[in-house]
């Protein structure tokens, strides 16, 4: 570890701002702002699931709250529900004085809250989407299986539906990478956060901007690589099934044309 340190001190000896201490700050911006993303997307997809169900639900009083719920979260931005978070929690009568205040006087809480409402309201619509969409053969198999409709959830329509939702939600999940970059704005040091800091420690925009944006731009490729793999996985049986279609089309013109 030691030669390694030394290895990168005589890397970076010529260099004024990029320095073992610059990048610390960027360091530790990288672990800010993956713990905010991830445990925002953990926690709004565990959430979105029962949503996207009450959702499609024939009931008013259970979909109309639901409906309210996405049609804000996704109709406003997302750094205005950053701030009234933010910004509001102080405003709660009595909040100072009971045990949630250690937690909420802290930014990291707030935007977790913030970003973790945002991007449940996006995925709700999406697995709704998803789930709405499923095959009607399969609902139809599962209830001459005589299975009920817990059951059916649980083994057909969820898993069909989070195999059809991935390539969307993919798309939402850089979307918050993306979007985490204003929670800077709430004195958060994540990679933006840093970026600043470099800025303004030695006045080079270019330098400490461009330098962020490549690590987002190494984070998107990873995310996009992972989803990649996964629909891959997942979505097998699809690209077998199309590959079929396309043979049996094509020798079917072959037999066409020998005929004619």
């Amino acid at each position: 570890m030691e030669s390694l340190t030394t290895w990168v001190e005589g890397l970076l000896a010529d260099n004024d701002i990029f320095t073992l201490q610059t990048l610390s700050y960027y360091g530790d911006g990288l672990t800010t702002t993956v713990q905010l993303v991830l445990l925002s997307l953990i926690i709004g997809l565990v959430l979105a699931v029962p949503l996207a169900i009450g959702r499609g639900s024939k009931h008013q009083w259970i979909k109309m709250p639901i409906f309210f719920y996405c049609y804000v979260f996704r109709g406003t931005p997302l750094l205005v529900q950053l701030y009234l978070i933010y910004y509001g929690v102080v405003f709660i009568e009595g909040i100072q004085d009971t045990w949630l205040w250690v937690l909420l006087e802290k930014p990291f809480v707030p935007a977790l809250i913030a970003f973790t409402l945002n991007t449940a309201a996006y995925t709700t619509e999406i697995f709704r989407g998803a789930i709405k969409s499923t095959p009607k053969g399969e609902i139809e198999a599962a209830r001459a299986y005589g299975m009920s409709w817990w059951l059916m959830m649980r083994r057909i329509v969820l898993p069909s539906a989070f195999r059809r939702a991935l390539p969307a939600y993919g798309n939402e999940v850089i979307f918050m990478l993306h979007a985490s970059a204003i929670a800077s704005v709430v004195t958060i040091i994540d990679l933006t956060g840093a970026a600043r800091f470099v800025y303004a420690r030695f006045y080079a925009p270019f330098d400490a901007f461009l330098f962020v944006a490549a690590i987002y731009l190494c984070l998107t490729f990873g995310i996009l690589y992972l989803f990649r793999y996964l629909e891959k996985r997942l979505l097998a049986h699809l690209g077998s099934t199309t590959q079929t279609r396309c043979r049996t089309k094509k020798e079917g013109k072959a037999a066409f044309a020998a005929a004619s």
